[in-house]
């Protein structure tokens, strides 16, 4: 069956059934364990992994990334 016309119940099964047969039963509760919604708080350990950024400097290295920013992408159509 077509994933796109599955729906999220069907998803769901077969989900199961692929971690069941490739993981085995115990390992498939154990990474549906591990993937549950509601673990830890992104909130508190965010800070773990992001630090403190400054806002001035994630705003260049964003702009820097753009495609539409980058200068070596950018054709000039004026006249």
């Amino acid at each position: 069956m077509n994933n796109q016309t599955m729906t999220l119940e069907e998803i769901r099964l077969a989900g199961i059934e692929v971690l069941s047969k490739h993981l085995g039963p115990i390992g498939m509760v154990r990474f549906l364990q591990q993937s549950e919604t509601g673990w830890g708080n992104y909130t508190e350990e965010r800070h773990k992994w992001l630090g403190d950024p400054d806002l001035k400097i994630l705003a260049k290295e964003i702009q820097e990334n753009t495609p539409l920013n980058n200068n070596k992408n950018i054709t000039n159509h004026s006249t």
